[in-house]
């Protein structure tokens, strides 16, 4: 009878012979869950004619979910990704409170099961720390990404800055615990992306556009914050393919391409791949370089050079280290 209730609650009209089938019964013993339902005061209305059959009075306020043990963990695990991952708003306190509900509904058996693997799981930390929109800025924009219409937001700069922008919203990419939206100012014409949190209001405009085909919101994301103004701007020529590269320097640090030409090295350019991006400190640089054991030129900045040296000598002065003879006490 539950089973009956959760197909006729996902919508439509179900025939006889469709809901017998499901249930594995015969049509009598369908009638017969149907009759139950109606005495526990759940409106099933029964359809006449060709393509009759049963289906749930319109703006029937339904009983609580009912959850089998996949869908189940599928919720607990969808809220538990979603608060490690800073995929949430209001500071995580509406996923608790969901979760605390799935919980106490669930049979004791599942509880503990579902408990188990929650707390056997283990989230690597996202780059930065996670910072959570408010709910109504992430659901206007969501709704004027949706039907194309232009909206107007409240934002504050990294450094302060404030400014009210008219935006023609593309999409909504979560990432690295953070939300951005990505689209075009219409006053200049130019792609711009927002993050959320910065966002202190969104109200939807008159009108709407047309959004360009072939759009990947993801992927513009990506390049804007490769693109991000910071303190250092970093060319280098790699030889490698882009896989190898994007393994220590994903899109959204820094951009790969073909060289422009041979003149970019005193050698053959092929293999060899350009790579930009931005950084506000270089310290971290040279670790990756390191890491991604591949040929390199470094063409700016100087900088960056003196640290790979640097870096260079501390490795090959600890590699020729002796270990102290046993019993040695190192100070």
């Amino acid at each position: 009878m539950l089973t009956l209730l959760e197909l006729l609650q996902s919508g439509g009209t179900r025939t006889m012979a469709e809901l017998a089938d499901r249930l594995g019964v015969d049509e009598r013993t369908v009638r017969r869950y149907v009759d139950h339902l109606v005495d526990l005061d759940v409106p099933v209305e029964s359809v006449r004619g060709r393509y009759g059959g049963y289906r749930l009075a319109p703006g029937y306020r339904l009983p609580p979910l009912m959850l089998s043990d996949d869908e189940a963990l599928a919720v607990l695990l969808g809220l538990v990704a979603g608060r490690r991952s800073g995929l949430v708003t209001t500071m995580g306190t509406a996923s608790e409170t969901a979760a605390a509900k799935i919980r106490r509904v669930l049979p004791g058996r599942l509880a503990r099961r579902l408990d188990t693997v929650i707390e056997s799981l283990a989230f690597t930390a996202p780059p930065g720390e996670s910072v959570t929109p408010e709910t109504a800025v992430l659901l206007s924009i969501a709704d004027a990404v949706r039907h194309h219409r232009p909206i107007s937001i409240r934002y504050t700069a990294a450094d302060g800055r404030r400014s009210e922008r008219t935006l023609h919203p593309y999409g909504l990419v979560a990432h690295s615990g953070r939300w951005y939206v990505t689209g075009v100012d219409p006053k200049i014409g130019e792609e711009r992306t927002f993050r959320l949190d910065r966002i202190a209001d969104a109200r939807t405009l008159p009108g709407s556009f047309e959004p360009p085909a072939g759009l990947d919101p993801a992927q513009r994301v990506l390049s804007a914050l490769a693109k991000a103004p910071y303190r250092h701007e970093v060319v280098l020529l790699i030889q490698g393919t882009v896989e190898q590269i994007r393994a220590r320097l994903p899109a959204s640090v820094a951009t790969v391409e073909e060289p422009a030409s041979a003149h970019d090295t005193d050698r053959d350019t092929e293999g060899w791949l350009r790579v930009e991006l931005r950084a506000e400190r270089l310290d971290w640089l040279p670790p990756v370089l390191a890491s991604l054991d591949r040929p390199f030129v470094i063409e700016r900045p100087d900088e960056l050079r003196g640290l790979v040296a640097a870096l260079a000598d501390r490795l090959a002065a600890s590699a020729r280290r002796v270990p102290p003879a046993p019993g040695t006490v190192v100070a």
